[in-house]
């Protein structure tokens, strides 16, 4: 009879816990290929957004600037999910030819700005003169123009981080090498659709990054500075300051 209470008593405690873990799991469906979805196409659930630039429409994640909500600094809208550090990031995008936007990652989240990043990019540009580019958003700003395959140097100079990244504020310092070539930007342009949908994939493993456009890699950086690089950090997409634009994104999956 004791035993029996005893055993009761267990799994009484063990089933909420049970069916928490259960829930969890059901909430983060994975694919066969591993991806979870991070963007229900329905809410704003799991970001974190200025409204003024950010909805949900037709099932898309929807950024716009008008002629009455111009922006004075790059806004974000920013995953709640965490801080990867090796993955894949994939989903699709359509921008208008007066747009400027860009996917960040292993970022960090500014105090003094609203809704600012500041870390790696995957460059998206209306007019396709630098989608698919590797531009660092507030740091060290072009590592890979599309088609190169680059080789950022280990940092040589002052090994305080926050003297070097006053430098890189101020200077636009960078410090790469160009090794080789994925193609020509004008050959890689011709496979990215102005004003309409195109798929991306970003592949973050180690200190290498690499940028795909409709299933073509259009950038490829091995990031060798461990004083301005990072190995982790925040995911969001962005709206450009600039004239009104509109940039919508959807099909959004990770896998960690």
């Amino acid at each position: 009879m004791k035993k029996n209470t005893v055993s009761l008593i267990s799994l009484s405690f063990l089933l909420p816990l049970v069916l928490l873990s259960f829930t969890a799991c059901v909430g983060q469906k994975k694919s066969k290929d591993g991806f979870v979805k991070i963007f229900d196409g329905k809410t704003l659930k799991g970001w974190d957004g200025d409204p003024t630039y950010w909805r949900v429409e037709d099932g898309n994640l929807v950024g716009e600037i008008t002629p009455t909500t111009l922006l004075k600094t790059n806004s974000f809208i920013i995953w709640k999910g965490g801080e990867p550090a090796d993955f894949e990031f994939k989903g699709e995008f359509k921008i208008t030819e007066a747009g400027n936007s860009g996917i960040n990652y292993r970022s960090d989240q500014l105090t003094d700005v609203p809704f600012a990043l500041r870390g790696y990019q995957a460059d998206i540009d209306g007019k396709i003169n630098y989608t698919g580019q590797n531009y660092e958003e507030r740091k060290r700003t072009t590592l890979a123009y599309r088609g190169e395959i680059s080789v950022i140097k280990p940092y040589d100079g002052d090994a305080d981080p926050a003297a070097v990244r006053s430098k890189v504020a101020r200077n636009n310092w960078t410090n790469r090498e160009v090794t080789g070539s994925l193609g020509t930007s004008d050959a890689l342009k011709e496979s990215i659709k102005k004003e309409d949908w195109n798929t991306f994939h970003i592949i973050a493993k180690g200190n290498r990054l690499q940028h795909y456009i409709n299933g073509k890699l259009m950038s490829d950086v091995t990031d060798n500075d461990t004083v301005n690089g990072k190995n982790k950090g925040k995911l969001g997409v962005q709206v450009h300051v600039g004239p009104p634009m509109k940039v919508q994104y959807r099909d959004l999956q990770i896998k960690q």
